[in-house]
């Protein structure tokens, strides 16, 4: 009548509850009042939850007193761990120096062709330029650069660095940079027709930059293939789309490094 004996078999046995490390930003319920929310930390001995509007609320770290996937867990504080902490890396790839301020501007510049360049440069180079002192500066195209040079007055404490783009034999380009001879300014580029196009075609979902016909200006060309209407909608994507060193060609890094160690260097 009252079917299986209920005291029959090993019923003193009692389920495991795993133990799970309070790792931040896992996401657990308290099984006592249904708060459900990531770690964020601790305080007083207790885990602090924070749930999907905000609110925090702290919690004992009491046996089984969450749910995790629906499953009680007890969780305890992980262990610090011993083992030194990467050395965390600016955009660049150069080793971060954390507390270290900007420096004041130094009397040394990089030059670079226009507001894209300048923007790519510091996205990249940034952290590094800063730590040193050096400024970037935009020019409006190239055509007066031996006049602007001489303007500048470089010399061993005022060095110049200039970043030109297409920078190739033959080139326009190449013959105004020929026209550059001071020991204290270092012209170099990349061959690429635009600061666009050093950026790494897959970083964008193509397999290639557009091939541009003669005779029709470059970013035009590169925005009616792809299909965008607005040039500045284009730059934004592309600029989106790095973060670091890894995502431009190795042309551009090369120059830029070239350029950062040359007006760096200290005067003897």
């Amino acid at each position: 009548m009252y079917g299986e004996d209920v005291l029959a078999g090993n019923w003193r046995r009692r389920k495991t509850v795993p133990e799970v490390d309070a790792e931040v930003d896992l996401v657990v319920e308290d099984a006592d009042s249904g708060f459900c929310g990531a770690v964020v930390g601790f305080e007083y001995g207790a885990v602090v939850l924070e749930d999907r509007h905000g609110k925090r609320r702290n919690f004992p770290l009491a046996p089984a007193a969450f749910l995790l996937d629906g499953e009680p867990v007890t969780l305890r504080r992980p262990v610090k761990s011993t083992a030194p902490a990467a050395r965390r890396r600016t955009a660049s790839g150069s080793i971060a120096l954390d507390g270290v301020r900007a420096q004041v501007a130094k009397a040394s510049r990089i030059w670079v062709e226009g507001i894209h360049d300048a923007a790519m440069v510091e996205r990249i180079w940034g952290d590094d330029l800063r730590i040193e002192g050096v400024v970037v500066e935009p020019l409006d195209g190239i055509d007066e650069l031996a006049a602007a040079v001489r303007d500048f007055g470089p010399s061993e404490r005022r060095r110049l660095g200039v970043l030109v783009d297409h920078l190739v034999p033959g080139s326009k380009e190449s013959r105004i940079v020929a026209a550059v001879t001071s020991p204290y300014v270092l012209v170099t580029g990349h061959p690429y027709v635009d600061i666009w196009q050093a950026v790494k075609p897959q970083r964008l979902g193509i397999e290639a930059w557009p091939v541009v016909p003669p005779g029709r200006p470059w970013k035009e060309g590169v925005c009616a293939a792809l299909g965008v209407a607005d040039p500045a909608d284009m730059w934004r994507l592309i600029l989106s789309k790095v973060d670091s060193f890894h995502d431009v060609e190795t042309p551009l890094i090369n120059a830029m490094e070239r350029l950062i160690d040359f007006v760096t260097v200290e005067s003897t």
